[in-house]
């Protein structure tokens, strides 16, 4: 029985993408690389900066790498300020979960800073419990490691949650899991996540067929369901 909706958080509840592969074509320049969207989407969405600073960038220090993230990460809060919103349908569907009484989870790659202002961007603090945050972990996604942490902290058995995610990073992670788990096709196609084991794809949480892995429909006109 399905007890608890887990969540990504950049490309799921909000489509980030764009911003963060804007700074990175941006970012990269001075070292010499010029990259296209599927050098982003192959090399960098989802990952953890740690491991794409190492990947791409070896010659610099732990240290020079970590400031060179922090630097990344304060520029896309500064861009994203004005530009987040959230995906459409995202508010129905919460209230809906709200309405059937599952416990929902956040379970990210990005930094800590980033996901606080996101979520306190997007006016939903408080509505994730737990929120997990792949840093505070030894390893991060594609490790199943973030999604059993959400798991263990809500006290349910894989078969018991379903997963929202749209990069390869974070859907490895959540197969691996073994979480039935949906894909958002903001960052990455139809075909990128059916070959890595998602259930179905939505564009966004309009999709009619959410319905069925979350009980009967909300009624027509319910005043909870106003944005």
């Amino acid at each position: 029985m399905l007890k608890a909706v887990l969540f990504d958080l950049d490309g799921t509840l909000a489509n980030t993408d764009p911003i963060h592969f804007q700074l990175w074509q941006e970012l990269l320049v001075p070292y010499g690389m010029t990259i296209d969207q599927e050098f982003y989407d192959r090399r960098i969405s989802g990952r953890l900066n740690i491991d794409i600073v190492q990947d791409l960038l070896p010659q610099l220090s732990p240290d020079d790498g970590v400031v060179f993230s922090a630097n990344k990460e304060a520029r896309f809060r500064t861009i994203a300020a004005d530009q987040l919103q959230r995906m459409p349908g995202l508010t129905d569907f919460l209230h809906h979960i709200k309405q059937h009484g599952y416990a929902t989870a956040l379970v990210t790659n990005a930094p800590r800073p980033n996901a606080e202002f996101m979520l306190k961007t997007l006016t939903l603090n408080g509505v994730f419990q737990p929120v997990i945050i792949a840093d505070d972990l030894p390893k991060g996604k594609p490790d199943p490691l973030p999604y059993q942490t959400a798991l263990d902290n809500l006290g349910i058995a894989p078969e018991e949650a379903i997963v929202f995610e749209d990069s390869p990073s974070g859907v490895r992670s959540a197969v691996a899991a073994g979480i039935t788990t949906i894909g958002m096709t903001s960052t990455h196609s139809d075909t990128a996540l059916q070959q890595l084991g998602v259930e179905f794809t939505i564009a966004d949480f309009t999709d009619g067929r959410l319905l069925s892995y979350v009980g009967q429909p909300p009624r027509s006109g319910d005043p909870c369901l106003s944005r």
